[in-house]
């Protein structure tokens, strides 16, 4: 019987080893990605409108209500201000003229008034952090 123990106790022991030494060399996958739609990580950090200008040139997720919504017959563009209303805002989705028939509806009509988060490259325009949006896929309603 104390052979029986001592070997289920060496066995419990290399077992334990084993799964640990797994554990620590497991190789991380990447994250999925959807044909058309922009990868989120599972790592990527939400931020607020008035943060969006500290992650210039990172992919983020930014949420915020949209406090005035803008459609420009001349451009064909599309502004979504989050938080404030233009001209203070502190962040806006950009939501160009030949990407606007890929929405259901005009984005100015089905975002305005209404929180959002909107998913992608954050740049400067203006001085003021904005995401170009391409696909309604960027775009979450909360």
């Amino acid at each position: 019987m104390t052979r029986f123990k001592l070997l289920l106790i060496m066995a419990l022991l290399v077992g334990c080893v084993s799964i640990s030494y797994a554990i620590e060399n497991i190789t991380p996958m990447p994250p999925l990605s959807v044909p058309g739609q922009i990868p989120i990580s599972s790592t990527q950090q939400t931020v607020t409108p008035e943060d969006a200008a500290k992650f210039i040139g990172q992919q983020k997720t930014v949420c915020g209500l949209v406090a005035s919504a803008q459609y420009d017959a001349k451009s064909k563009c599309t502004l979504l201000n989050l938080d404030k209303p233009s001209p203070n805002h502190a962040f806006t989705a950009y939501i160009g003229g030949s990407d606007r028939g890929k929405f259901e509806k005009p984005p100015e009509e089905l975002y305005y008034g209404k929180a959002i988060c909107v998913t992608g490259m954050i740049e400067l325009y203006e001085g003021r952090p904005e995401i170009i949006v391409r696909d309604p896929s960027q775009i979450k309603v909360k």
